[in-house]
């Protein structure tokens, strides 16, 4: 099992990823997509990382949307928690 890390990530928007999944979607939410040079790839952030808690939030029971408007709610930085 791989080990859960931290990131947090300078705002503002755009963040440079793109998620999939969700309580709806019967799928954990993950990372499907990076920008090349954005914020979340040169945080680490990988594709396929599961979405664990959004500035603090945990997105266990969220669906896609919640988790976008959680993210898209953050003024300042982005505090995600990843595995």
């Amino acid at each position: 099992m791989s080990s859960n890390y931290s990131v947090t990530l300078l705002g503002p928007a755009p963040w440079g990823f793109r998620l999939q999944g969700g309580k709806d979607f019967s799928m954990p939410l993950t990372i499907s997509r990076l920008t090349d040079g954005g914020k979340a790839a040169k945080g680490g952030i990988g594709i396929g990382d599961m979405v664990l808690s959004i500035d603090g939030i945990a997105t266990e029971g969220m669906n896609h949307l919640e988790a976008q408007n959680k993210i898209k709610s953050c003024s300042g930085n982005l505090s995600l928690k990843l595995q």
